[in-house]
């Protein structure tokens, strides 16, 4: 099996140098008893355990990469597959998809099928190494990831080959998952779209001539086409949603200071890093759930992130919870028809389940991105420079140039926008204690044609990274033009529990994803 994709032949992946600095030893010990070894007959995965993994009818109809990663997992473990079964499908769809695509942008296949062969003949002793033991998965290229080319789509890291996994990788690789390569972002995650001086533009599988979103496009896109599982992005103002909801997958946004950044090169330290979050993207909800419970917590290095427990998604009553639900709060955007009709719908299907539905809107929406615009633009850019001078870059991607204007703000400027940051916060926060979950739009419309006016509409995504609240999105709809829609649904901080009982049922109703047609199966 070749190597290579496109847009990165030249760049062939290091051999694997073991699991990863971190092995989440507790994680494991916990979910084998204790024993720090977990077995076949100890371990279910998600919720489907080895006794219900006998092999679907959609399995039989469309394929493996049909599937979700929990249950191919469930059916590696019950040897209805094998993992090198599934990483072989997987690297044989991406080399029909990504010549449309442009999604995939450093494979590492020869060592993906080697620790395939590897987690078969582990299995065959009786032992499984977590929950995603045997499943493939990719990373967004902003993501380090050992012996493989991590370029954060910048010039100066053109050729850069990580000595260490980033956290999340670390900790799925010892849950089990087989790296395959990386995904395509625009340069150091800086923008809505999906393009870069490196690998260039990636393209909507539902439609070629359309943006896949950013800055996680190239994960959303290939998690769409069936080219893997499932991805983890990044999301500072949206990156993890909006592709979400161009590309028709499921994904989360975590609560603030959830997941460790640590081996995410966009490294911009101090408050600003707080707004970004690191998330799972996949087709289905519950590889949601499944990953977010491997690669939440403190790694002792990332100083921002906490140890909060998540609680089971089965004991979130859908009839205890209050819904507030917005289209257009405080008239910031026009959401098209089509948009307003989804989130309607929605609403009504949820309407008998939940324990009340209002329509309601966070208050001071606009000004608090107003204020947050005004916080970032305060160092004119100086955050870009430095970034690129730490990766070695001297050319810049034109739109991420765009963005260093050199204008610098006085610190007492500076420091009053942080102060009405946390004045927005609390008074956000005083809201919400009259419900439990919202939902709104992800964007005003499909996506957009490439070139085309991309408006940010940060009124329905950004807004929770100032907050920090999580925020996950599932397909609900298809526009007039057959571009998936997406509808978000955003929790109380640390209740990603609710936000995914919610996106399951939501899923339950909709079908959720669907295949792109316009690709060769």
């Amino acid at each position: 099996m070749s190597t290579t994709s496109t847009g990165a032949s030249r760049r062939t992946a290091a051999e694997a140098k073991g699991p990863g600095r971190l092995d989440r030893r507790v994680f494991l010990k916990q979910a084998a008893g204790g024993t720090g070894v977990v077995t076949a007959a100890l371990l279910s995965v998600g919720r489907v355990s080895v006794a219900e993994a006998a092999e679907p009818a959609e399995a039989k109809a469309t394929g493996l990469t049909h599937l979700s990663a929990t249950r191919l997992a469930a059916m590696i473990r019950a040897k209805k597959t094998s993992s090198v079964e599934v990483v072989t499908a997987f690297l044989k769809r991406i080399e029909v998809v990504n010549p449309k695509l442009n999604a995939a942008v450093a494979l590492c296949a020869e060592r993906a099928l080697d620790e395939a062969t590897k987690a078969d003949a582990l299995l065959a002793r009786g032992e499984v190494r977590g929950p995603l033991h045997g499943v493939p998965m990719t990373l967004k290229d902003s993501i380090d990831a050992e012996g493989v080319v991590s370029t954060g789509c910048t010039l100066g890291r053109k050729e850069f080959v990580p000595k260490a996994d980033a956290t999340v990788a670390a900790r799925l690789r010892a849950a089990g998952a087989i790296l395959m390569g990386k995904t395509n972002t625009p340069e150091f995650t800086m923008g809505s779209f999906t393009d870069n001086l490196v690998y260039g533009r990636t393209n909507n599988p539902y439609d070629l001539k359309r943006i896949p979103g950013g800055s996680s496009g190239g994960s959303g896109a290939l998690v769409a086409a069936e080219g893997t599982p499932f991805d983890i992005g990044s999301d500072t103002g949206g990156s993890i949603r909006s592709p979400c909801h161009f590309n028709g997958v499921a994904g989360i946004k975590p609560t603030q200071c959830r997941v460790p950044r640590t081996g995410h090169i966009v490294d911009l330290h101090g408050i600003f890093n707080t707004r970004t979050q690191l998330g799972p993207i996949a087709r289905r909800v519950e590889d949601l759930d499944l990953i977010l419970r491997i690669i939440m917590g403190s790694d002792l290095i990332d100083s921002h992130v906490n140890d909060v427990p998540l609680g089971p998604v089965d004991d979130v009553r859908l009839k205890d919870l209050r819904v507030a639900f917005y289209t257009d709060a405080e008239g910031y955007h026009q959401p098209a028809s089509e948009t307003v009709e989804m989130v309607g719908r929605v609403v009504r299907s949820l309407a008998d389940s939940v324990g009340s539905v209002i329509e309601s809107a966070p208050p001071a929406v606009a000004e608090g991105l107003a204020i947050m615009q005004r916080a970032r633009d305060a160092g004119g850019g100086s955050h870009i420079t430095r970034t690129a001078r730490k990766s070695g870059t001297t050319k810049l991607f034109p739109k991420v140039q765009e963005r260093v204007t050199g204008t610098l703000k006085p610190a007492s400027e500076f420091t009053f926008l942080l102060e009405e940051e946390d004045r927005i916060r609390k008074l956000q926060l005083g809201w919400f204690k009259d419900y439990d979950v919202i939902l709104c739009p992800v964007h005003a419309h499909a996506a957009p044609l490439h070139d085309a006016p991309n408006p940010t509409h940060a009124s329905y995504r950004t807004i929770y990274n100032l907050n920090g609240w999580p925020a996950g999105v599932v397909r609900a709809g298809t526009s007039p033009e057959g571009l998936p829609m997406g509808i978000q649904v955003i929790g109380r901080p640390w209740r990603e529990d609710v936000v995914f009982a919610v996106l399951t049922a939501i899923e339950a109703m909709t079908g959720g994803w669907k295949t792109p047609a316009g690709l060769a199966s």
